[in-house]
């Protein structure tokens, strides 16, 4: 069995993260167009749990189920229209955060410093970048300090601690299976 074949142990690991981001989902504080909720401390996991290319993979399973219709996105909503709508750029930004935290794990090493780290690029910076420019083009916000700053401070605390978080998370999932840490069985794309 070649090293691009995805075992069976590499899907159900993938599964439950897809099943982790639904529940996370659920648990939302509704604050105007974009609800803050728990998911982005699961991509986060994703990502330095599963590594590049299963966290890659376990949020397209997501984003597929939602277009799909399944009541996995915050609040129970599914389907297309959901997709495109405000929090869109959020959740088209999952699997690339995903990708991009394990692939910089990969690459770095999995203190908890460099987890934190990783989190921060991917799971906090880059899902913020592209979110945040979906946001103001789907809501035809002015874009400018003001607005930036605006949606930031709602955000961004919260997705800074679940950084914080999610790193000695990931490294108790590495003492724990060792089989997870970075660069064991795991090959980027």
């Amino acid at each position: 069995m070649t090293k691009s074949v995805l075992r069976v142990r590499d899907m159900t690991w993938m599964a439950m993260f897809v099943a982790l981001l639904a529940i996370s989902g659920m648990f939302s504080i509704p604050v105007g167009p974009v609800p803050i909720t728990l998911q982005t401390l699961v991509v986060m996991l994703a990502g330095s749990v599963l590594g590049a290319r299963r966290g890659f993979i376990s949020m397209v399973v997501f984003i597929l189920l939602a277009a799909v219709g399944a009541p996995v996105l915050s609040g129970g909503g599914g389907g297309i229209a959901h997709l495109l709508g405000p929090t869109g750029g959020y959740i088209i930004s999952w699997p690339f955060a995903a990708f991009l935290i394990g692939w910089i794990i990969e690459r770095w090493g999995d203190s908890v410093w460099k987890l934190m780290v990783a989190h921060v690029v991917g799971g906090v910076a880059f899902i913020h970048l592209v979110g945040f420019t979906w946001v103001v083009s789907y809501l035809h916000l002015p874009l400018n300090m003001k607005t930036f700053i605006t949606s930031l401070f709602i955000f961004l605390p919260g997705d800074l601690v679940k950084a914080v978080v999610a790193s000695p998370v990931a490294s108790a999932v590495y003492r724990a299976l060792p089989a997870l840490r970075p660069g064991r069985g795991q090959s980027v794309l």
